[in-house]
């Protein structure tokens, strides 16, 4: 079984281009994801914000909202229009009475591609492995139920957005 990578891919019948905004735009990316972020996305910066719970989907929404509040921080590593963008974060940081600035980030990756019937979107998330073995098992079981939550809600958000 794998234990230090996740990755889910989905097939979105929108544009390229309208695929991209929604995970590259932060306040596009919160209103599905569930995060309100504070300021653009940029390379090589950090992007602060706090979970809010998403506004496409009220049963995901439900399982958002006790985390409401907490803090949201992830760095950003790579904006390549069109193609890929991607991020560095403490993976299932939500206990407020844990410091996890000193353990590695995991890296997520969204990776676009034009297929026919729409945009592949695949996101993976690496480098679970070298969590503490405490928090490992947890923090990976958490993303990947967490994946499959996000790649169906970025599919919704383009279906009820016409932008």
């Amino acid at each position: 079984m794998e234990t230090d990578r996740i990755e889910k891919t989905v097939i979105l019948k929108a544009t390229l281009e309208r695929v991209w905004r929604a995970i590259s735009e932060s306040g596009r990316f919160g209103q599905w994801f569930g995060v309100e972020i504070d300021g653009p996305f940029v390379a090589g910066q950090e992007a602060i914000g706090r979970v809010v719970p998403t506004q496409v989907d009220p049963e995901v929404a439900r399982l958002q909202e006790p985390h409401r509040g907490a803090a949201w921080r992830v760095r950003i590593e790579r904006i390549e229009p069109m193609r890929l963008f991607s991020f560095r974060w403490h993976p299932f940081a939500v206990d407020p009475a844990q410091d996890h600035a000193a353990e590695p980030m995991t890296l997520v990756t969204f990776a676009l591609a034009e297929v026919e019937g729409g945009i592949r979107l695949t996101i993976t998330e690496t480098g679970f492995d070298r969590l503490p073995l405490a928090r490992r098992p947890q923090a990976f079981r958490a993303n990947e139920g967490g994946w499959a939550h996000q790649a169906r809600l970025i599919g919704t958000y383009l279906a009820l957005r016409e932008d």
